[in-house]
């Protein structure tokens, strides 16, 4: 692989404070709030990252001749794959049985965020890319994996020799909706009926709110983050977010913030947690204290599309996994990471396992779209 250009300087910083924040978003732009300096500082600052959850940050910069900045990347220094969403384990004990280390490795990614978006911020992508693989030999990283990137750095990264990965999620689209019931008007009778039976069974005795801003009160998130506990206890998981990075969150990111919020009798049972740019809201964290039938799904389904619909979003982009979700319109949509592995005979056995890996997601994707709820050209009822 070519080396980066003389020209330009690559350095890493620990801490995304020693970057600065105008710095940081000065090439990150103001819309995706996963790749902002308010969210990575957050879970820096807050102790999500770091040695307990192995997030060792390592933000990568790169500066030309004058010293100004013309790329960064997210990357941390990984000791584990949890967190991430685009699963490499089976890669890892591979690597291991060949009496080699994978651990660490270097991520390019949003920790715990499947969250697609840009991960090589500024002009310099290309060069970032090279410097990147640099950077893995400089640090004895094993590989350097960039997730959830955009489509156009997958193209780009796979066209440098990088080794492609496709996956999918689910995402709603809004056509031009003027409420909830003209989305609903767009279904098959079916579905439609079946979507008002689980509102309506949601909802009974609820009220619902969307806060942002100043609406976020300590006691607020001090009842969110119960939530937040009791989801990952019943999926037997680890709680990588702190009580502290959700108030540092409403406070760094304000109105970027959107808490979805059920109440019975004034006092909050669940709530969902979702981040929105210009045309996007993005649902993340959910939890709840109290077992409704079809709360998950009016929480961070339906009330995600009401909120889209009355603030006149493209998109609601509802996380990972889930084929459940196309039954209440999302559907399905690519992901994309890529990698550089640089050990040749995992590189190679890796190639072959993701193109074979591409083929059946591809297919499945299809498969998975023939079950969209929405009404057929022609359909009558």
């Amino acid at each position: 692989m070519a080396k980066s250009k003389p020209a330009l300087s690559l350095n890493v910083y620990p801490r995304i404070a020693l970057i600065g924040q105008a710095a940081w978003d000065g090439l990150a732009g103001g819309d995706n709030p996963f790749v902002s300096y308010g969210f990575l500082s957050a879970l820096e600052d807050s102790g999500s990252v770091g040695p307990r959850t192995g997030w060792h940050p390592r933000y990568a910069v790169l500066s030309n001749a004058a010293g100004e900045m013309v790329a960064a990347a997210p990357a941390y220094a990984k000791t584990n794959s949890y967190g991430e969403y685009v699963f490499d384990h089976a890669w890892a004990n591979a690597l291991a049985r060949a009496g080699q280390d994978y651990y660490p490795k270097l991520q390019v990614a949003v920790p715990f965020s499947p969250v697609p978006g840009p991960r090589i911020l500024g002009p310099a992508k290309a060069e970032m890319a090279v410097a990147l693989a640099e950077m893995a030999v400089e640090l004895d990283c094993s590989s350097v994996h960039v997730t959830f990137c955009t489509a156009s750095e997958w193209a780009d990264l796979g066209g440098a020799g990088w080794l492609q990965r496709l996956g999918t999620q689910f995402h709603w689209e809004n056509n031009g909706y003027k409420n909830f019931d003209d989305f609903l008007a767009a279904l098959s009778s079916r579905k439609r009926k079946a979507i008002k039976r689980e509102r309506r069974d949601a909802q009974a005795g609820l009220v619902f709110k969307a806060l942002s801003g100043a609406d976020l009160t300590p006691a607020i998130w001090a009842a969110f983050y119960k939530f937040y506990l009791s989801t990952v206890d019943r999926k037997w998981g680890g709680a990588y977010l702190t009580p502290e990075f959700f108030p540092l969150l409403g406070e760094r990111l304000g109105d970027k913030v959107v808490l979805m919020i059920a109440e019975r009798d004034g006092r909050p049972i669940a709530g969902a947690l979702n981040l929105r740019s210009k045309n996007v809201l993005y649902g993340r964290n959910w939890g709840c204290v109290e077992d409704v039938p079809f709360l998950h799904f009016e929480l961070c389904y339906y009330q995600a599309i009401d909120y889209a619909i009355t603030h006149g979003f493209t998109r609601v982009e509802a996380g990972a996994q889930g084929d459940h979700k196309i039954q209440r319109g999302y559907l399905p949509k690519p992901t994309y990471s890529a990698h550089f592995i640089r050990h040749t005979g995992l590189r190679r056995a890796v190639a072959e396992f993701l193109a074979a890996e591409r083929v059946d997601m591809e297919h499945t994707m299809a498969a998975m779209a023939e079950e969209s709820p929405y009404k057929k050209v022609g359909e009558t009822e």
